[in-house]
């Protein structure tokens, strides 16, 4: 990447128009003359995904609701894009084969699509952590089947992957993810009892997405990272570890058996961690603040109150247990943040409704990616019927 006369790299984005998604587009057009674009990927945002089509010159734009098709071939009438639609479609253009694929469809649906790009053998920037919860062993067969190289983009896993720079695994004791604390960090559980959506989404350093602003404030967006990290780096649940770190400067840390700990600091905007997966095995330049550590003045740590956050406790003993209790966590998750921003449900009851469907439904081990769809829709109707009860209540 560093040689200017290197071939251009090409890129598909799936999820383009999400933060994850636009934050890559930021990137790639700062060096046009390095990169090529494949395909994007939308699931109804027409308006943006016409504008990253036309930007970038893409070769192919793709809505996954197929209703929107007559809609996005209007917005790109007179440009060379082809236009496609419906979720088949979504799944052919990941399968495309670029060079580099962002894989950011937010929640299990985007596992089709990451397992298309993942059999092509290439490199897939993984930002939809669901999949990997869901359907970890599949993915990572898969991976391993087709040689491709998988990098985190979360920014914790993308500082382990940063901190371990090709160490030997088995000098690794334990990998340690930072969490802010989400914007309840100090507050009492009685008073999250009547937080609103509006509160909830408003994250303390990181600017996301509802779905994962929503699970970073019950910490079960930490949960699920400690099960994805068990994928992504062959660990075992003992050698996992949370702190929280309310700056959210320290992104990461990797303690080796020497008694040396070394952590990935940096500012909190995912173009850094994008940027490490889309330059990999090189760097790129960011537009992003360089760290001003006199002006931090102090970096704080604490253990997680796994009181006040029951769901981080939910995921860790899904973690423990395996099999396919973090696909039902992640279903049941899915549909209890889905109701709570729909004002369904309160925010206490997020990690209430996962625990009942935990109880209520431990499937077999998926052992494909049908077994995983069905687990995910029996534990996604139990949480749904547990929506429907409490509307009834």
């Amino acid at each position: 990447m560093a040689d200017s006369g290197m071939i251009r790299r090409s890129v598909t984005i799936l999820g383009a128009t999400g933060s994850v998604g636009t934050s890559t587009l930021d990137l790639i057009l700062r060096e046009p003359e390095k990169f090529s674009v494949v395909a994007l990927t939308a699931h109804q945002d027409v308006a943006g995904l016409a504008k990253a089509a036309r930007a970038t010159d893409a070769e192919l734009a793709v809505i996954g609701d197929a209703s929107l098709y007559g809609a996005l071939k209007d917005a790109l009438a007179g440009t060379r894009t082809e236009v496609a639609s419906g979720c088949d479609a979504v799944t052919e253009a990941a399968g495309r084969g670029a060079d580099w694929t962002m894989a950011s469809i937010v929640g299990c649906a985007g596992l089709p699509a990451t397992l298309a790009a993942l059999r092509g053998g290439r490199t897939v920037a993984l930002a939809n952590k669901e999949s990997l919860v869901s359907a970890g062993d599949v993915m990572t067969a898969v991976a391993a089947e087709s040689k491709a190289q998988l990098l985190p983009v979360d920014s914790e896993h993308n500082a382990i992957f940063q901190c371990l720079a090709g160490s030997p695994r088995e000098r690794v004791r334990r990998i340690v993810l930072t969490a802010s604390g989400g914007p309840f960090r100090t507050w009492k559980r009685e008073d999250m009892a009547g937080v609103t959506p509006e509160v909830a989404v408003k994250h303390p350093n990181w600017s996301m997405g509802a779905k994962i602003s929503v699970d970073s404030a019950t910490l079960m967006n930490k949960g699920l990272e400690l099960i994805e990290a068990k994928h992504l780096f062959a660990c075992r649940p003992d050698e996992l570890a949370v702190v929280v770190h309310p700056q959210s400067v320290i992104h990461s840390m990797v303690d080796y058996v020497d008694g040396s700990t070394i952590a990935q600091l940096g500012s909190p905007d995912m173009r850094v961690p994008i940027a490490s997966t889309l330059a990999w095995p090189d760097r790129m330049e960011t537009p992003c603040t360089p760290l001003d550590l006199p002006s931090i003045g102090r970096l704080d740590f604490e253990a997680p109150d796994l009181e006040r956050f029951p769901a981080l406790q939910l995921a860790m003993d899904a973690l423990a247990a395996g099999g396919a209790r973090p696909a039902v966590l992640n279903a049941a998750n899915e549909i209890a943040v889905a109701a709570f921003l729909a004002r369904r449900i309160g925010f206490l009851e997020i990690a209430t409704l996962v625990a009942d469907v935990l109880d209520r439904y431990d499937p077999a081990a998926p052992a494909s990616v049908e077994d995983v769809f069905s687990v995910d829709g029996e534990a996604r109707r139990i949480a749904a019927a547990f929506v429907e009860d409490r509307a009834v209540a």
